[in-house]
């Protein structure tokens, strides 16, 4: 392994991909080349940021370069497990877009491989792990700012952009399903700030209410979970609305034995402009925090944990348990919606 970790890039389907790469580039990263399948819509975004990246016609060119240590996975969700099981196979770490699998049976494969080869399977969660204000949320958490968390609430609007989505988008299949796909989110900062390792899933639900021409789209899903340690509600949909000046409104609460956090992402539409506006209220304080520079350290854990076999970032049980939780919820929700599941 050199002294910077060496990247490829298999499957750029997504426009997440962007972000991955971006963020482990700014950590001392080198994207040695990528490939990917066809001509996909994130094509030309992609080619816009990594001018000096080679495209090769076949990717066992670079899992077969023995300089390459971490491939970065935002492939059709369907086709990320398969992926990312070859990639540890020829001894590669993997970091994907979420979700990182779209089944039970893909999830026991990946498992199974690492277990084989203890490759890392790291799964990046972006509305944790490339978001400021969670990063300075967990610091707080940490410091004991709001006490014990008993509560999360993660909301997860997004807009659906329909002209500029790729027909596997609309296939429940390909895609995984709304609460498999982003819900994955808010499961992550669910077990992430109660500290559960495990969680009982009492609500799935998912529906199609506002796309009737599309009949493989959900477009909106709620969970809700419990653990020992505390509980968690989880909504999620399509629904941002064309004035809102960003992708989706998305929030997380908080809520602590002693105070609570607020987390409004992306927009407040309030008072403030621009991103990450964190409100703690607590016995003592009830105040808006600036997270500027917070930053996002799972990109600089995880290249360390890919030099030293650490788990820094994100435990290895955590990624798979964020993967099952939400294809078991999306299970849950399309037998709901379809008894003869």
């Amino acid at each position: 392994m050199t002294d910077a970790i060496r990247m490829a890039a298999i499957g750029i389907d997504h426009r997440h991909i962007y972000g991955q790469i971006e963020n482990m580039l700014a950590v001392g990263g080198e994207l040695a080349g990528w490939w990917t399948k066809g001509e996909p819509e994130t094509l030309d975004g992609f080619v816009k940021r990594f001018p000096a990246a080679p495209r090769v016609p076949d990717r066992r060119s670079l899992l077969e370069d023995p300089t390459i240590d971490l491939v970065l996975i935002a492939a059709i969700p369907v086709d990320r497990a398969a992926l990312a099981i070859e990639a540890m196979r020829h001894g590669k770490d993997v970091m994907l877009d979420k979700p990182g699998c779209t089944t039970l049976g893909q999830l026991a494969d990946i498992k199974q491989t690492v277990a084989d080869t203890g490759q890392i399977w790291s799964v990046d969660f972006s509305e944790r792990f490339e978001v400021a204000s969670v990063t300075k949320a967990a610091e707080l958490v940490q410091q004991g700012a709001i006490g014990k968390v008993v509560q999360t609430v993660g909301l997860g609007p997004h807009r659906l952009n329909r002209a500029t989505r790729p027909g596997w988008f609309f296939e429940r299949d390909k895609y995984g399903g709304i609460l498999c796909d982003i819900a994955s989110h808010q499961i992550d900062q669910f077990l992430y700030f109660t500290n559960s390792d495990d969680a009982e899933i009492t609500l799935a639900s998912a529906a199609n209410y506002a796309n009737p021409d599309d009949p493989g789209l959900q477009d909106f899903g709620e969970i809700a979970l419990r653990s020992p340690n505390g509980h968690g509600y989880i909504r999620v949909d399509w629904y941002t609305p064309d004035a809102l000046p960003t992708w989706g409104d998305g929030r997380l609460t908080i809520l602590g034995t002693e105070g609570y956090i607020e987390l409004r992402k992306y927009v407040d539409i309030a008072q403030d402009e621009g991103i990450d506006h964190l409100y703690l209220v607590n016995g003592s304080r009830c105040e808006k925090i600036d997270c500027s520079k917070a930053g996002y350290p799972y990109f600089q854990n995880l290249a360390n944990d890919i030099r030293q076999r650490s788990e820094s970032a994100m435990p290895q049980a955590h990624a798979f348990k964020v993967t099952e939780l939400g294809i078991k919820a999306q299970m849950l929700a399309d037998e709901a919606m379809d008894p003869s599941l």
